[in-house]
């Protein structure tokens, strides 16, 4: 139920994303205009994705999920009306373009960390390739809708037909009986729940890289989305329904990619993916700049479309497995600032360019970026994230105080004392390494580690966090299977079982 109704509320958004641009297509400087409408609808994330990965690692999902669509609903329902009365301008376009942009950017953490909660974690890449299949069989369907109601009808009512799509979402979320949440002990404030996502990100090697080669495809990738109405109408000679057609080949494409991708998954791994979708979109990108039959655009469209899909399906799969459920709606947020935010930008760079050196010089700098992003998988590569456990794991002892913290007391400095033999420093070294980046991705603002001058096999841990409550919540939810072996592989190269203390700063008297 809520992959249909999702699957219409991304019909209706496509339909929005052709009617707006098909307005522009004849004003003055339409390259940049219709490109600024793609750069309207994504720029959002900029400011709002990482708050809205804290709402929803916060708050209740589903009643966020129904207050936004709800807005949404009224904005797409005024422009409707405006345009219906003709009081649209292209600034006043950009704006609604913008307010819809915004209840986009503070659904998709939201609607992304509900996932593992309707599938189980064996099913994600599954899961997140049927995501992939509803946002292209959108393409598909929405530009082909949008493109017949603007020639029948007008723009004003695929504007309406978005209004109701968002409205089928809001039912759906209504009706559906999501299973209770457990209260949590020492719920986060905002503050220190977007500093801890922040530090998370930062410090974990994997999610750095994922987003890099996000960035690395959407850049050039994006100048289809955002040049694909200009090529329809300069370079082809082709109506609103023509456009409609050439973004459903794209569409039609994606989801045919969506069911070859569970053999492609077989036969290659995850880098081989990319680098053989990169490869296949490089050359769609050349055939589109220098061919002029639409019916050779269209079949290379379809093969760009699924190596488009191929590539955002395997990224975002990685990520939903690789995140731990405290933090995932928190780094799924960051993930989309990469993927949407780096296509608004690039869109707006790419209709800057097509306005300076034209349609083809661009396509072709894009086909070359591309190639430039699939060889440099070869020093950059997706580490394997295969057999990690990232279910939560609680094996720390429970502390013993003499005094009972409150939760904003700190910061606290956490220290434990290991004995290793000399013969085994060196690993123990190495090891300590990887403990590290666990106590800063978990809440640690500061780790050292220091070796006793009285006693070379003595050596002292230490790491700083916060407050009281933020090392709690290492305890109770934070730690994954995998940090548990990070750190018993560190233990096991020390002499029993290190002692740990719990340091609490003392004020200075006055």
């Amino acid at each position: 139920m809520l992959w249909l109704a999702q699957l219409g509320s991304l019909v209706g958004t496509w339909m929005q994303t052709v009617g707006a641009q098909w307005l522009l297509v004849d004003q003055p400087a339409a390259s940049t205009l219709v490109a600024l409408v793609q750069t309207a609808n994504m720029s959002p994330v900029f400011f709002l994705a990482l708050p809205a990965g804290v709402f929803a690692d916060v708050f209740d999902r589903r009643r966020l999920l129904i207050a936004v669509q709800t807005g949404s609903l009224v904005v797409a329902a005024v422009l409707a009306t405006l345009t219906a009365a003709g009081g649209v301008t292209p600034a006043l376009l950009l704006a609604f373009t913008f307010l819809l942009g915004c209840g986009q950017t503070l659904t998709m953490p939201a609607w992304q960390a509900l996932i593992p909660e309707l599938v189980p974690r064996s099913q994600l890449p599954a899961a997140s390739a049927l995501g992939g299949i509803s946002m292209n069989l959108a393409r598909a369907v929405g530009p082909a809708v949008a493109g017949l109601l603007i020639a029948s009808v007008d723009v004003a009512a695929v504007f309406a037909l978005n209004a109701l799509s968002f409205g089928f979402l809001v039912l759906a979320l209504a009706t559906w009986r999501r299973r209770p949440v457990e209260p949590d002990d020492l719920p986060e404030r905002f503050g220190s729940a977007l500093v801890a996502g922040g530090r998370y990100i930062r410090h974990s090697r994997v999610v750095r890289r994922i987003l890099l080669r996000s960035l690395l495809y959407v850049v050039p990738g994006t100048v289809v989305w955002a040049l694909l109405a200009l090529v329809a109408s300069r370079r082809l000679g082709l109506g609103p329904g023509g456009y409609g057609l050439l973004l459903a080949a794209l569409g039609v494409g994606a989801v045919a990619g969506a069911f070859t991708l569970p053999r492609l998954r077989v036969r290659t791994s995850t880098n081989g993916i990319v680098l053989l979708a990169s490869l296949v979109y490089a050359v769609a990108l050349v055939v589109v700049a220098l061919v002029v039959n639409p019916a050779a655009v269209t079949v290379v469209l379809f093969a760009a479309g699924a190596a488009w899909l191929a590539v955002m399906a395997s990224l975002n799969a990685t990520m939903q497995l690789f995140l731990p459920g405290w933090v995932r709606a928190r780094g799924l947020s960051t993930y989309q600032i990469v993927f949407v935010g780096g296509q608004g930008l690039a869109a707006l760079a790419w209709g800057l360019l097509a306005e300076q050196f034209g349609l083809q010089a661009v396509f072709l700098a894009a086909a070359g970026l591309m190639l430039a992003g699939a060889a440099s998988l070869r020093w950059w590569p997706l580490h394997d994230t295969e057999g990690l456990d990232r279910s939560p794991a609680m094996y720390w002892p429970e502390p013993h105080l003499d005094f009972e913290p409150e939760p904003d007391d700190g910061p606290v400095l956490v220290t434990v004392t290991y004995r290793v033999p000399e013969e085994r420093v060196p690993r123990f070294l190495e090891a300590m390494d990887l403990v590290r980046r666990s106590r800063q991705r978990t809440g640690a603002s500061r780790w050292d580690l220091y070796r006793d001058g009285a006693d070379r096999r003595q050596f002292v841990e230490t790491f700083m966090v916060p407050s009281w409550a933020e090392h709690l919540r290492q305890h109770g939810e934070r730690l994954t299977g995998t940090d548990q072996v990070i750190e018993e592989r560190a233990i096991a190269l020390a002499d029993g079982t290190p002692q740990v203390q719990h340091l609490f700063s003392v004020p200075p008297r006055s």
